[in-house]
């Protein structure tokens, strides 16, 4: 592939294995120290040592499978899946938080206004049954009492407008509430879209997005982790040897070879009177001494 051939490749894969450990590790603390609110820095350090340690027991096992008994091996798989579970628990407290603080003051608005509105429903019937007992006491009088149902009309009319400025009252309060969430609601505005378009409300739409990320946050830091390793080493773990094609080399056949030794002799040269003796002996095979001329 066009990555593998680039030189920097492994380096780039190391940091963004870097990178994403570290964002996941630097929310799931957050979210951690906000959870234990009574002990923040003391949680950030066993959070953050714990985060560390994952990563490095994620390597640990990649190097070193082969050779860790079958107790230790177990034990770190599960350490890492759990703390895995652990960061991503922390991720979902942290986003969880980010959310409450965003929609907090949405969410005081649209009780206050569904609160207004079910007032104005009441005010509403309100008036509408004081119409209706008013106008069952007049047709309870005569028509002669002309007088009597005047009456009840002034005695009905102050409770009737005290009704009407109520709901007037209630309805601009409802107008300004609705202008306030239309602003507020911009921090939350895609969220409010998704639970409309899916016909849900909003904290159903977050939590699933939430799940979503969490998800695949930290599962993914530890799997780069791991392939960082795997490129790093070329696929070859640390206690594997490459094997080697053992070609065996045949002797040659020893050639005897004989070795002469020239010994040099040594010429002596006589003495005088093994020359003598020499020369007498040479004068005996020639025949010139000890016979006489017949």
């Amino acid at each position: 592939m066009f990555l593998e051939k680039i030189k920097f490749f492994i380096p780039l894969l190391g940091f963004t294995a870097l990178f994403v450990a570290g964002n996941a590790a630097f929310f799931s603390v957050f979210g951690l120290s906000k959870l234990f609110a009574g002990a923040t820095l003391s949680v950030v350090f066993m959070a953050s040592s714990l985060e560390l340690a994952k990563l490095v027991t994620a390597a640990y096992l990649y190097r070193y499978w082969g050779i860790i008994n079958t107790f230790m091996k177990t034990y770190l798989l599960v350490g890492v899946v759990t703390l895995i579970l652990i960061t991503s628990g922390g991720i979902f407290g942290f986003l969880s938080n980010a959310y409450q603080g965003a929609t907090i003051e949405f969410e005081k608005q649209s009780t206050t206004l569904l609160y207004k509105e079910d007032r104005l429903v009441q005010l509403e019937e309100d008036k509408v049954y004081l119409k209706d007992e008013l106008e069952q006491s007049i047709a309870t009088l005569p028509d002669n009492y002309p007088t009597a149902k005047r009456k009840l009309r002034e005695e009905y009319n102050p409770k009737v407008l005290e009704i009407n400025d109520q709901i007037l009252g209630i309805k601009q309060e409802i107008g300004d509430l609705k202008v306030g969430l239309i602003e507020t609601g911009v921090d939350v505005g895609p969220a409010i879209y998704l639970a409309r378009a899916f016909g849900t409300d909003i904290d159903t739409v977050v939590k699933f997005f939430i799940f979503v990320l969490i998800f695949v946050f930290d599962p993914l830091a530890v799997s780069l982790v791991v392939a960082y390793q795997v490129a790093l080493t070329g696929g070859v773990r640390k206690y594997e040897v490459p094997e080697k094609k053992i070609v065996v080399k045949k002797k040659p056949k020893s050639i005897k070879k004989t070795t002469w030794k020239k010994e040099k002799v040594k010429e002596l040269e006589p003495t005088p009177e093994e020359e003598e003796e020499l020369a007498l002996r040479n004068k005996v095979r020639r025949g010139g001494i000890g016979q006489g001329k017949t």
